[in-house]
């Protein structure tokens, strides 16, 4: 057992060692489960008197969160957002009103968990959470005390034993199903499915914005009783020249402007959080004019996000052969450029040789750098996957990624490209290295 704060020594005293600190919690990065938090969250007495929209998916998630947080609050609703993992400051993940909450908050937060987990509570047992258990209790501290109308929760792996999952939404919503994570969600995309439909309930709607519906989604919603609305069949779009057609349950939302957010598929993100406002629509009307405002001011970094410049460079988060594909169309969407450069990074438990292939006939240069957390892919291996996968590109070694970002805007001209992907972990440390900041 972790000896407590509370108990043993002086609780932490600024946001940087309270994280140190739950890092070290628990033996394991992820601990799936809801039992652990579920003990804390009665412990704290944590029950929202407001609304909740659960958001998973294997990809998209994020997109529908920020396109749902940007709607509604251009609507004038108090909107509580959490979302992982973050960029560049924690911050990041608890947004109220679109501003992250401060650190003296989170602070107060992990304190009050802190004392609820351990020995506040004579003769019970201290309870061990993980760093998202421990945050996900946090912003829904945040949350209530902000006394916000309405909150998004992005899951953060899987769904059935995610902790956001420990609170019941009114809608949940699944963006998209791909094979990710195996270790822990299974390796077919049924099994991936029936964990991401665990966020399910009974009564309630369940949108799913993949196009092939995978039969556990079916079939969990009729088990539970959730009413399962599909793309293509109770809602969907249709894109127009310079914009797109909503069709949902209360009918039809026309002449909308494409979100700000870039990418084609960007448009099922958009439809499945326009139908997560169908839903909710009697409690929180929102009007054409908050729809195209909220879809003109998403900002959301590191999804194919554009830095002005010459030559150009492209930050996404891509990790996966699903997020990879979507990112090949997207550059393929592009006007062709003589070159492009691809710093490349990526988390060791990743399908790496799917990512390289995606993303294979899209780049010249691939230069290969490791990240700075024992999650890391070695350069060895990185490099190895790439022969292996025999790129048609040529294969350059870098120390860093830093190192890497500095290769690609020396040997580029003012006409190439340069692309940052891999990981999250990969574009925060070329936007730590630009200078550049998370807008909101």
């Amino acid at each position: 057992m972790h000896p407590s704060f509370s108990t043993k020594m002086t609780l932490p005293s600024n946001l940087a060692d309270w994280l140190t600190y739950l890092e070290s919690l628990h033996p394991k990065t992820i601990a799936l489960g809801l039992e652990r938090v579920a003990q804390v969250k009665q412990r704290l007495n944590l029950q929202p008197d407001f609304p909740l929209i659960v958001v998973g998916g294997t990809n998209g998630k994020g997109s529908v969160c920020a396109m749902l947080e940007s709607i509604l609050h251009a609507a004038g609703y108090r909107v509580g957002c959490y979302t992982s993992p973050h960029l560049l400051e924690y911050n990041e993940r608890v947004r109220i009103e679109k501003h992250p909450v401060t650190d003296a908050e989170l602070c107060a937060s992990f304190e009050k968990i802190e004392q609820a987990r351990g020995v506040v509570f004579s003769g019970m047992t201290e309870v061990p959470l993980t760093y998202f258990e421990f945050g996900t209790l946090a912003a829904m501290q945040c949350f209530i005390e902000h006394r916000v109308e309405i909150a998004i929760l992005e899951v953060g792996l899987g769904g059935r034993l995610d902790a956001v999952n420990v609170f019941d939404n009114d809608c949940a919503v699944i963006a998209s199903v791909d094979i990710d994570h195996t270790d822990y969600l299974g390796d077919t995309r049924e099994q991936i499915a029936f964990e991401k439909a665990g966020i399910m309930r009974k009564h309630r709607v369940t949108i799913c914005a993949d196009m092939d519906v995978p039969q556990a989604i079916h079939s969990h919603a009729q088990q539970v009783g959730a009413e399962l609305w599909v793309i293509g069949r109770e809602f969907g779009f249709t894109p127009r020249q310079g914009q797109w057609d909503f069709r949902g349950k209360s009918g039809t939302r026309s002449a909308l402007p494409y979100p700000s957010l870039r990418g084609a598929y960007q448009l099922h993100n958009a439809s499945a959080a326009l139908a997560t406002l169908d839903v909710l629509r009697d409690r929180f009307p929102v009007s054409m004019d908050a729809v195209r405002r909220g879809l003109g001011e998403i900002q959301l970094a590191g999804r194919f996000q554009v830095v002005p410049g010459r030559p150009s460079l492209i930050l996404d988060v891509a990790h996966n052969p699903h997020a990879a594909r979507s990112l090949a169309q997207n550059l393929a969407d592009l006007p062709p450029c003589p070159h492009t450069y691809a710093v490349f990074a990526m988390l060791a438990d990743k399908d790496i040789a799917g990512v390289v292939r995606a993303l294979d006939p899209c780049v010249d240069t691939w230069l290969v750098a490791g990240i700075a957390t024992p999650r890391g892919a070695g350069i060895q291996r990185l490099e190895s996957v790439l022969e292996q996968c025999r790129v048609r590109g040529e294969i350059k070694i870098c120390k860093n990624i830093p190192d890497a970002l500095r290769y690609a805007y020396n040997a580029a001209g003012e006409n190439d490209r340069i692309l940052a992907f891999g990981s999250f972990y990969t574009v925060a440390e070329v936007m730590v290295e630009k200078g550049l900041s998370i807008s909101r």
